[in-house]
């Protein structure tokens, strides 16, 4: 039974750290989700200031768009007011000066 556990237990666990798919010459332009950021593999030059070779690599940076939400999770509702409480809008959109 617990030979039967353990398997299980790390069979879940290498489920859950795959590493992320191979950026080549192939798979160049092609896009994947990492980390909720949209990455795209693209060729990046290398050169003496940054003492890195031409290489291929994922592009994660800051104005890369988020990925689009799951469709099998549902979103949450919006706000509501509790039960009970009744909210009228002023008129104008703005509450009165006191």
């Amino acid at each position: 039974m617990r030979w039967i556990a353990a398997i299980l237990t790390l069979g879940a666990v290498s489920a859950w750290a795959q590493p992320p798919p191979v950026c080549s010459a192939e798979s160049e332009g092609q896009a994947a989700c990492m980390a909720g950021k949209l990455c795209e593999c693209r060729f990046e030059r290398g050169g003496q200031l940054t003492g890195r070779p031409d290489r291929f690599a994922w592009d994660c940076g800051a104005m890369r768009p988020m990925c689009p939400p799951d469709p099998t999770v549902s979103q949450a509702p919006g706000y509501a007011p509790p039960l009970g409480v009744w909210v009228q809008p002023q008129p104008g959109g703005r509450p009165p000066h006191r």
